[in-house]
Order: structure tokens, then C-alpha cells, then sequence
């Protein structure tokens, strides 16, 4: 695919694709926009990147596809990328020209679409990436403080690709080559449509009527009504694990959103195949100034794609899956070689992994079909079924560190401790130790009491204990200086200020105090978001404990960060009410 300019320029020749996005356009595979490019120019279609649009002549640029235009959401949501979890506006866009924040519209896929709508009224519009996934049905929306609608109901797209995108995008560039008019494509797995009764295809007719949909309450009860709004929840997180899903439905007034089963995760060859395709891995050229982002992946490499950790304020449950799609390791050293051909290479390959590093492999040969969908692997209870192995991870890890210009193999993507630490051969912590760390390990045990531990899904305060008892021996005894680097979560639901107390008098009998500390952001979809809204155990159905005031959130932070001068009257504040009247169990929000 030879670059198209980013500038405007004269074309008498329509392309089959406009792929539009709110990030500026960088040709590596840890982009969302670089891979469904080429897998769409890989199928014989050609395709023009419009990146950042501004004003309505840039959504002319390109004149009007002969196929659809296909908006990507970019690899994180818009708000997310736009605000602190303060709500206040970021100062920066690492994915932007230069790191300059204020090329990406609030709502971005929601602003392009309506652009795009208004000036090709008759050309199909698909929706996709990490903001329509998490955004595909009736959602708590953090900024506005409010349930809104399923994206698709907002930005009028025809079509919503959610999770990992290649396979029904293969599926619809089947039928465009078939001819059909992709604005009428509906029932494809991964896939989700805004329709009234009299639209839906026959089949879907016929599902709705004999129970072969499964329908969840609707918009307007999610609004009224946070019972209703967790039930919605339950179903979306059953269906999206579920290979084996009835269609979910959802009304929105009179019309239907129709949220198709999850798309087959990508196999083994078809991995290799989408990364096989000829990214050059570089920045756009007519990017003077960079783009920060191609910083932390340059020189990285994705192996598997999935994570079954089920921390429950993560969105990959809901976008990338629990099912582990793994590339072959002749792919990916094949990619490790290449990485070593490149001019500004010095040696270090910065990550080979994946959400999480050490998930290579499915959890348990048990199900065939896939992960127990309304069940967990690990996390705040381990799986009976829980097969632990590290051993073809780390042959990988052996034979990229082996290459000729090698230095070092650092793995950075996140190491599950608690997975390591089931792991009864240590053969993979020693090496870890030896060969894989630069200094510094990241791990996110995220606090230090058990009960706010087992909301997050994240395993008890004691395995987290012991790992880092084993990795200051392993390092001893390596005669290595390496160190921990935690990652810790403020005002998570169910953390009350006394919870907050006690992770800070752990931090202070270890002498760390972290620099930087993760406010809980609540964003679309999570199953921590779903707590932090209703105010509701999912798990229990019981009530618990949310910090969402901003004085107590501020408190929160301040408590891990006691070092800072600045946070002392806040500690000292928060310690005095403690001391009166300890805070209830429960709080409605």
C-alpha cells in the first residue's frame, strides 16, 4: 500500500475504502487504523487514510468511496484520551502529531459519523475500535453522569464492529466483492446494527418472536432504573464470552439495537497472516514533529492478543476477549529479526507480549469452545481447571535474546505475579530475573485489602506478599539490584478512606511511596464502572461502599502519596473525621 497524502490533492480516481480516524496515522499492527488498512488492501481493495479530520473539506478529500467509509475510534475512547479521570482537559495527545492534544473530537466516532452522514447520505458507514466496542449498547458515560444510548443510536452508523475487527471484516469484504451494498449487511458475528422491527433481516424476525434472541431491558429502563442497568450488564458480559451467544437485543424507543454474537477468534495461521502484512512500522512521512506514541511500540512486539485476568476495571473483557489468539513463534521471530534490520535499532527489543505478557496459552483444555462465560479463571479465586505454563513463552523469549545484535529481551506488557506464582516450576521466574528485566519490574497488585481486592478481581494481598518476597531472593541470589514498581488504584467502588489507610501504612513499612497513583476512571462498560454506578455488588447484588465525591477521591490519592507536603492537611483531615465516625459499609450513589 503506497502512502496516500495527508494533505489535500486532486484525484480523479475514487477508492473503494475512506478509513477515517481521530489519530494521526502510523503503520505498525499495534494500530488499530494500520492493520484494518491493510487487511483491506490485502483483499484487493484499495483504501485512503483520512487522519484528524477537521472540517468538512477534509471529509472531501477523498470524494465518495465506492465501497463504505470505515471510522475507527482509535485505540482508546476519546474521553478517555481527552480528560484526567478529574475530568479535566489533558494537556497532550501521545497520538497525535508533536504529543498536541485538540486534534481528536470529543466523541470522536460520534462527530465523524454525523460529518459523514450529512455529506455522502447514501454511502454505508461502519463504526469500529476501542470507542464503538465499549459503546455498543445502553452505557454509564462518566463525563456526562449519565446512562446514554448505544453509540450506534448517536452516530446513525450502519454497521458496528466490536472486539477484534479482522474476521468480520473479512466476512464483509466477502460480500462487497460479491457486490452487495455493505449498508445492508447485518447478521455477521462481531457485529451490531440499529434497525426497527420492520428492518431486521427475516431470521432475526423470526429469533426476536421464538426466543432465539435474548433480549436485556431496554435504554429507558437502564435510565430509570439501576437494577434494570445492572441486569444489561450480567447479559452483555455473559454474551461477549459466550462462543455459543444468542443474538442480544436491546430496544432503544422503538427501534432495536442487534449486538450479533462475538466473532471466532483468529487462529494461529490467520495470526501470523495479519502480521505478516507489510507495515513498515514508521510514522507517517509527513509528520515533521513524530508522533509519541510509535515510542513505546517500535521496538515491541505483539505475540497474542486476549487476557482471561477478568480485572474487573479493565475493557479488554469486552473488546480484545477472554480467548487467547497467539502467533506462531517462527512469526514472531521472524518479526524479532526484522526489528534487528532496522538503522535506529541498539540492540533492545522492548517487549515481546501481549495484555499480558505471561497468558500465552488458553487457561484450561476444558472447554473447547472457548472461556466459561459468567465464570473466572483467576483473579480473586483460581480456577480448579487453571493449567499454569510458561515454557513455550519462554522458549520464545530464549531464542529472540539468542539473535545476532540482541542485547537484551525486556518484557514490559505486564506479568500476572499471581500466574507466576502458581507456577510450580520456576524455570520462568529465575530467567525473568535474569535476562528480562531492566531494572525495574511493573506488576499492578492495585491495593492491600482483600475485600477491595476481590471487587477488582485481583488475587489476595498475601500471594502479592509472597511474590515479592520471592523476587528480592531471586535477585539475591542473582547478586542482581532490581526493584518493584506497583501499580495502585485510588477510590476503586468499595474502597472506603479506611481502606485507603491501610494500603498507606503497608506503602510506609515498605519505604515506598509511588509517584504516580491511578484515580479510579470509570470507563464504558466495566464491570467496575457497572459497581461505581449502581452502587452494587454484580457478583453479590449487595450494596457496597462508592467514593465518588471529589473531595473523598482527592483524600483517597492523597493517602498513598503521603509523602508529598502538599497532601499533609488532607491526610491529617481525613485521619481526624476516622478518628469520629468511621464510615458505613454502603453508600448509594
Amino acid at each position: 500500500m503506497n502512502f496516500l497524502p495527508l494533505e489535500p490533492y486532486e484525484t480523479s480516481l475514487p477508492v473503494d475504502f475512506v478509513l477515517v480516524s481521530p489519530e494521526a496515522y502510523v503503520d505498525h499492527p499495534s494500530f488499530g487504523h494500520a492493520i484494518i488498512s491493510r487487511v483491506v488492501e490485502a483483499e484487493g481493495f484499495s483504501v485512503a487514510i483520512l487522519a484528524q479530520p477537521q472540517h468538512d473539506a477534509d471529509f472531501l478529500k477523498f470524494g465518495r468511496p465506492r465501497k463504505a467509509f470505515l471510522v475507527s475510534g482509535g485505540v482508546v475512547d476519546s474521553m478517555v484520551n481527552n480528560y484526567t479521570s478529574a475530568k479535566k482537559r489533558r494537556s497532550n495527545d501521545v497520538y497525535s502529531e508533536g504529543g498536541k492534544a485538540g486534534r481528536r473530537p470529543d466523541r470522536a466516532v460520534t462527530v465523524y459519523c454525523r460529518a459523514l452522514k450529512r455529506l455522502f447520505p447514501d454511502v454505508a458507514v461502519i463504526i469500529g475500535g476501542m470507542e464503538a466496542s465499549l459503546r455498543r449498547m445502553a452505557h454509564y458515560d462518566y463525563w456526562s453522569d449519565s446512562v446514554m444510548p448505544s453509540i450506534l443510536v448517536d452516530s446513525k452508523a450502519d454497521l458496528l464492529i466490536y472486539g477484534m475487527g479482522e474476521r468480520p471484516l473479512w466476512d464483509l469484504l466477502d460480500m462487497a466483492k460479491k457486490g452487495a451494498s455493505l449498508d445492508k449487511v447485518k447478521d455477521i458475528r462481531g457485529t451490531g446494527y440499529l434497525s426497527t422491527f420492520d428492518g431486521l433481516s427475516k431470521s432475526m424476525k423470526e429469533k426476536c418472536q421464538s426466543g432465539g434472541a435474548e433480549f436485556c431491558p431496554t435504554f429507558e429502563e437502564t435510565i430509570s432504573d439501576k437494577k434494570k442497568f445492572l441486569k444489561a450488564y450480567k447479559q452483555q458480559a455473559y454474551c461477549a464470552a459466550d462462543m455459543k451467544a444468542r443474538p442480544l437485543v436491546q430496544k432503544h424507543g422503538r427501534d432495536y439495537v442487534v449486538i450479533n454474537p462475538p466473532a471466532i477468534p483468529l487462529t494461529q495461521e490467520e495470526m501470523d497472516r495479519v502480521y505478516a502484512l507489510p507495515f513498515t512500522g514508521e510514522v507517517h512521512p509527513s509528520y515533521k514533529d513524530g508522533v509519541p506514541a510509535i515510542q513505546e511500540v517500535k521496538f515491541s512486539i505483539t505475540s497474542h492478543r486476549g487476557c482471561f485476568g477478568g480485572c474487573s476495571f479493565c475493557a479488554l473483557s469486552f473488546h480484545q476477549g477472554r480467548m487467547i489468539s497467539k502467533r506462531s513463534k517462527e512469526s514472531i521471530i521472524f518479526e524479532a529479526v526484522e526489528l534487528t534490520q532496522k538503522p535506529d535499532f541498539k540492540g533492545y527489543i522492548h517487549d515481546i507480549g501481549g495484555p499480558t505478557a505471561n497468558f500465552r496459552n488458553p487457561p484450561c483444555k476444558k472447554r473447547k469452545d472457548g472461556v466459561c462465560p459468567g465464570k473466572r479463571c483467576i483473579g480473586a479465586k483460581v480456577c480448579e481447571n487453571l493449567e499454569v505454563d510458561h515454557s513455550e513463552y519462554l522458549d520464545i523469549l530464549r531464542e529472540a535474546r539468542a539473535l545476532p545484535n540482541v542485547k537484551k529481551v525486556f518484557v514490559r506488557s505486564g506479568i500476572r505475579f499471581d500466574y507466576l506464582m502458581y507456577d510450580k516450576n520456576k524455570e520462568f521466574f529465575r530467567e525473568l530475573v535474569a535476562h528480562h528485566i531492566s531494572g525495574q519490574l511493573k506488576v499492578a497488585p492495585e491495593h492491600s485489602e482483600d475485600s477491595v481486592l476481590r471487587l477488582m478481581n485481583k488475587p489476595p494481598f498475601a500471594v502479592y506478599k509472597a511474590f515479592t518476597q520471592q523476587f528480592k531472593e531471586e535477585n539475591h541470589r542473582q547478586g542482581k539490584e532490581q526493584y518493584l514498581v506497583p501499580y495502585l488504584i485510588s477510590s476503586h467502588p468499595g474502597c472506603t478512606v479506611g481502606d485507603a489507610m491501610k494500603l498507606t501504612e503497608y506503602l510506609k513499612s515498605t519505604g515506598y511511596m509511588p509517584e504516580q497513583v491511578q484515580d479510579f476512571y470509570p470507563t464504558p462498560s466495566t464491570r467496575s464502572t457497572c459497581m461505581y454506578y449502581t452502587g452494587i455488588d454484580p457478583e453479590t447484588d449487595e450494596e457496597i461502599y462508592v467514593a465518588s465525591s471529589v473531595e473523598e477521591k482527592r483524600t483517597q490519592r492523597a493517602l498513598l502519596q503521603y509523602r508529598k507536603k502538599e497532601n499533609l492537611p488532607i491526610i491529617q483531615k481525613a485521619y481526624a473525621e476516622q478518628q469520629k465516625k468511621p464510615p458505613s459499609n454502603t453508600r448509594k450513589r
